[in-house]
């Protein structure tokens, strides 16, 4: 089970805004808003590796279009742990 599987599990009656493609970057739940935390290295790994992206690529990908993208007051959180080979 991984950490969004275990966040749905133990919060049953919560709806959560999700970033496609990047359920496995899940690393926590922010308490206060109840917003989703993602790992930005985990989501440029997940491109690169899955997606078949350049390093590159995924860093411009994930600025502009994951961690840019504004979606409500629900947005989801971005961690960057930089442990990311640039």
């Amino acid at each position: 089970m991984n950490i969004l599987e275990t966040i749905l599990e133990n919060n049953p009656d919560e709806s959560f805004l999700k970033a496609d493609g990047f359920d496995e970057a899940v690393i926590g739940l922010e308490e206060k808003s109840g917003r989703l935390i993602y790992s930005t290295t985990i989501c440029l790994e997940i491109l690169v590796k899955d997606e078949g992206m350049t390093t590159e690529e995924a860093i411009e990908y994930v600025a502009y279009n994951v961690v840019g993208a504004y979606m409500g007051e629900q947005t989801q959180r971005f961690c960057n742990d930089y442990k990311f080979e640039y």
